[in-house]
């Protein structure tokens, strides 16, 4: 039988207020670990959208990406999953402080570049830190890059 393989897409964005990034505490099989916001792509949902969607589920942040930071092919050999990863840079426009994380997430938390590398061992993935060279790099990308058809 020929199976397809096909890889899982996700979000991420990559969040700067003040010097300091917004990271995620999650709950995972391995304990604690911090990631940016991210999630899947839904059925029928553009890229844009489901950055949007998940950032307000993980952080309870409003999100408005404004640019593409790259995109990002990666395989944990622990799950055999391939991940391929849009992560977006943006502005945030609002904050509900009462609105209820998504289930798993510990918290919402601002950490400064140098915290987020000394935490590389409670990462998700290497991309969270690749992410964040990324942007302090200057790397950014016009969102006319992505095409969604309705």
């Amino acid at each position: 039988m020929n199976m397809i393989w096909k890889p899982n897409v996700t979000v991420a964005a990559v969040i700067e207020r003040d010097g300091k990034f917004l990271l995620i505490e999650e709950e995972t099989e391995k304990g604690a670990r911090f990631n940016q916001p991210a999630g899947h792509l839904e059925a029928d949902e553009s890229l844009v959208a489901a950055i949007v969607r998940e950032t307000l589920e993980e952080s309870a942040y409003h999100f408005v990406p404004q640019h593409l930071l790259g995109i990002y092919h990666w395989h944990s050999t622990e799950s055999d999953t391939t991940y391929l990863r849009f992560a977006f840079t943006g502005a945030l426009t609002g904050h509900d402080p009462e609105r209820p994380l998504d289930t798993g997430i510990l918290q919402a938390a601002w950490l400064a570049p140098d915290e987020i590398r000394a935490t590389q061992e409670r990462h998700r993935s290497p991309l969270i830190l690749r992410c964040l060279e990324d942007y302090l790099s200057g790397k950014r990308y016009p969102l006319e890059l992505l095409t969604h058809y309705d």
